[in-house]
């Protein structure tokens, strides 16, 4: 599953070490997402749309099989 994470944190100026803290996880669960090494379960998903200020459906969408 792809996403949009990185791209919407730099936006708003956020370190990933920051939005691991307002999302209440480490800042390698970040990195893992954002680099599409790890799904976040769906509260998490949630959370972070929350925070980027977004929905996530915006945040995540399936890659070109």
């Amino acid at each position: 599953m792809q996403n949009t994470i990185a791209i919407r944190r730099k936006q708003r100026n956020l370190s990933q070490a920051e939005l691991a803290k307002r999302t209440n996880v480490t800042r390698q669960t970040i990195n893992a997402i954002e680099n599409d090494k790890y799904d976040p379960s769906l509260s998490l998903a949630f959370s972070l749309a929350a925070v980027l200020e977004t929905t996530v459906d915006n945040l995540f969408h399936k890659g070109a099989d």
